[in-house]
């Protein structure tokens, strides 16, 4: 698959830069990399909009400059081998790409390329899921990694000890690289899907990891109760701390109850239960 990489130079404040990204996943960018003031977006070339990013930029006064070019699977490959550093979680997990140094003194030393797909634990959104997997029950329960990026969070559910895990996710890229990531970090067990919420229908789980974005999560939400069991967990992700409130009320219109939420950088999770 060709991917467009669109970059900006601005002279905008975190907070503007993050809004900027949010805006552009609406556009269909899957993949991102910040350094000072200039951000590198990617989108697959056949999504890309020229008359979009004019629009955008149109709208925000604090860019620059901006170009567009058209790379191949090796020109990314090496952006990522260049810009991704491991990411550590204390002792609880390590998350690396192959060419890293194994890590010794973690429980869990989770090997992730990811090319294309989200997840590397950089983004807040991703690492402040993997904070509630550290803390939830999941050993013995079904669970669903919904877009699941480059499979990681499916990864780390089975190594500890979830019982059944299923991964979705809408892009053939995404889909590919979950399945390798499965085989190097032997969690074969995982079911992998390409498709989006029409996948679950006469499914049911424990526990449903859904780290998206907010219009996809209100859209999808009564798809995804559907699929949860009697007091089932949902661990939501994605959005921002100025979403949450648009988010939990999708989630109480529902069924669910709000539990509780964690934030990172202006980034929000949160958790419900269907009681």
């Amino acid at each position: 698959m060709q991917y467009s990489e669109l970059n900006i130079v601005h002279h905008q404040e975190p907070m503007q830069t993050e809004i900027l990204i949010a805006q552009l996943g609406e556009l269909g960018f899957d993949s991102f990399v910040e350094n000072s003031n200039e951000l590198s977006a990617y989108i697959p070339s056949e999504n890309f909009s020229e008359n979009d990013i004019f629009s955008l930029v149109k709208s925000s006064p604090n860019i620059n400059s901006f170009s567009v070019k058209k790379i191949e699977e090796q020109n990314w490959n090496s952006v990522w081998e260049s810009s991704y550093e491991p990411v550590r979680f204390d002792n609880f997990c390590t998350i690396r790409a192959p060419f890293h140094e194994p890590v010794s003194d973690v429980k869990f030393d989770l090997i992730i390329e990811p090319k294309m797909s989200f997840g590397t634990a950089h983004h807040e959104t991703t690492s402040l899921m993997i904070e509630w997997l550290r803390s939830e029950p999941v050993k013995g329960k079904r669970i669903l990694d919904m877009g699941c990026g480059t499979g990681i969070l499916a990864i780390l559910a089975k190594k500890l000890g979830a019982e059944f895990v299923e991964a979705i996710d809408n892009d053939e890229w995404a889909f590919e690289n979950t399945k390798e990531n499965i085989l190097r970090n032997e969690t074969s067990e995982i079911y992998v899907e390409l498709g989006d919420a029409e996948n679950l229908k006469g499914k049911k789980f424990d526990l449903i990891i859904a780290n998206i974005n907010r219009n996809i999560l209100i859209r999808d939400m009564p798809m995804y109760v559907e699929t949860m069991s009697k007091n089932a967990v949902i661990l939501l992700s994605g959005f921002y701390k100025s979403d949450l409130d648009a988010v939990s009320k999708s989630c109480v219109d529902n069924g669910l109850q709000y539990i509780s939420h964690l934030e990172k950088n202006n980034w929000a999770a949160a958790k419900f239960v269907k009681s």
